[in-house]
């Protein structure tokens, strides 16, 4: 099993999850993380970091949510490896929990 990370993510990228990962499976993109299915060890620790709650085990991904899973490994594959924590975006606390972020990804 891999760890996800899904909508709530976007437009905020708060990079705590990038500074516990003991094995870089991490990466960015311009307003949002995803996680390498292939490198994720299933160690957890991304989970309890991630302010904006927005990281689950692969069969813990709600319902409307299944999309990620997949848009994760895409975007593992193009999107270069973050390792070192970075500030999040300029408005991460105010789109924290904001609804129907979907459209609001940059690919």
């Amino acid at each position: 099993m891999t760890y996800v990370v899904t909508e709530n993510c976007i437009q905020c990228k708060y990079t705590d999850c990038v500074d516990v990962c003991p094995v870089d499976c991490f990466v960015e993109g311009p307003n949002f993380l995803a996680i390498n299915p292939d490198e994720c060890i299933d160690c957890t620790l991304c989970v309890a970091e991630c302010p904006a709650e927005a990281i689950f085990a692969e069969d813990d991904v709600p319902a409307d949510q299944q999309d990620f899973i997949e848009l994760n490994a895409r975007l593992a594959k193009v999107w270069p490896v973050i390792s070192a924590r970075k500030e999040p975006m300029a408005d991460a606390d105010a789109m924290n929990g904001a609804p129907n972020k979907r459209d609001l990804l940059v690919e």
